[in-house]
């Protein structure tokens, strides 16, 4: 079996009488992209804050390369990259400098700087960019030269903050296909992120948090065979909601509510829709369970304040 190459024990953070991170603990291994997903205010970025050293848990354990965080934080920090929530490119050096600059944080030599920030501009797919500053890039490239610079060191593990937030789909889409090849490079992930087409494309494993506690983990298909009915029939529209919940809802599994949205879930949705069928005012529209479904179901509707 594989050692992981980041490990975290029942750790602990509290803010005066509030407790971000209460006892969790998971694992990640070489060659996989493993994701964070909760509400805000779950204390995904607190944990990975833990995990880098900046901040120090209440209690609990964090060993990354067989070494113990924050006691030998520089070391292990070799071995990482990041990609923060926000832009911290330098906005007066250009493409390459912002590359170069960093590399030398690593205590990196020129002869390496020299044959790598090319390659890494390469991937970022920003060779023409690299004698530009960041403010004349787009967000994509913004993110891109970001995840380029993570990767100066040729970490083995990344830690990555919801890096594609701010994003258009097409901008999403090249981020994702980078982060894929890394994988397939056999580069680790720790991934949180909001967007959960990403976090079910991307990710090997999941974890899902909510106030601070793990409430969940596993591969996105098997938390989602786990916890919910195969179907989905969201109903939507102008019409008698009352009438509708009290005709069908013994046709349904599950019945939420969510605005103006009916959500029915079903295993088998047939008699459902035979039923909506004669009611042609009626909007319907009929899918497989997903990783919103799941999201949605384990932390709640609510829209919740924090960070």
């Amino acid at each position: 079996m594989k050692k992981a190459l980041l490990s975290c024990e029942q750790l602990v953070k509290s803010y005066g009488a509030l407790q971000v991170v209460n006892a969790l603990s998971f694992e990640i291994y070489p060659g996989e992209c493993l994701g964070l997903i909760g509400p805000n205010g779950a204390g995904k970025t607190t944990t990975l804050k833990m995990c880098l050293g900046l901040i120090e848990p209440d209690a609990g354990r964090i060993l990354a390369f067989d070494q113990e965080m924050p006691t030998h934080a520089l070391s292990i920090k070799s071995h990482m990259g990041v990609v923060s929530q926000f832009d911290t490119l330098d906005p007066d050096f250009t493409c390459a400098e912002n590359l170069q600059v960093y590399g030398r944080y690593f205590g990196l030599k020129k002869d390496y700087l020299r044959d790598k920030i090319p390659q890494l501009l390469e991937f970022a797919a920003l060779s023409n960019k690299a004698n530009d500053r960041p403010g004349a890039l787009s967000g994509g490239m913004k993110r891109r030269l970001s995840l380029a610079r993570a990767l100066i060191n040729d970490p083995a593990l990344l830690l990555l903050d919801e890096p594609t937030t701010g994003l258009d789909p097409q901008a999403r889409h090249v981020m994702w296909e980078r982060l894929q090849e890394l994988v397939r490079a056999g580069k680790s992930i720790l991934l949180t992120t909001h967007f959960m087409d990403e976090a079910e494309r991307l990710c090997d494993r999941l974890i899902v948090i909510d106030r601070g506690e793990k409430i969940a983990q596993g591969s996105p298909k098997a938390l989602i065979a786990e916890h919910l009915e195969r179907m989905v029939v969201e109903v939507y529209g102008v019409f008698d909601k009352e009438r509708v919940l009290t005709e069908l809802s013994a046709l349904a599994q599950r019945v939420e509510q969510s605005g103006e949205t009916l959500f029915f879930y079903a295993n088998d949705p047939s008699a459902l829709n035979l039923a909506l069928s004669k009611s042609p005012q009626i909007r319907s529209f009929h899918r497989p369970s997903n990783l919103e479904d799941l999201f949605l179901k384990l932390t709640g509707r609510q829209i919740r304040e924090g960070a």
